[in-house]
């Protein structure tokens, strides 16, 4: 078995109005070294195989069919081998 830990974040050419709101609010409680802010979301689950190239193949089809779009997101996948308890 392995956790999952799964970042999906926005390409760098797609705008991210969260990670603006952020910079904005930094902005007028006057931290004025804040820039760039980027907000990105982190999921973490369990897969229940043996082998690692299966739970990556796995994992990376889940991601692009269900927790990300492809056509504005990038995805980062950290597999963790665990034991079943």
């Amino acid at each position: 078995m392995f956790k999952a830990k799964v970042v999906i974040k926005r390409k760098k050419s797609i705008l991210d109005p969260q990670g603006k709101a952020a910079e904005h609010g930094a902005v007028l409680l006057g931290y004025k070294n804040i820039s760039n802010v980027r907000i990105d979301k982190q999921v973490e689950f369990l897969v229940h195989v043996d082998e690692q190239d299966a739970a990556q193949k796995e994992v990376t089809e889940f991601c692009t069919k269900l927790l990300s779009n492809p056509n504005m997101e990038n995805f980062e996948i950290n597999l963790e081998k665990i034991d079943e308890a």
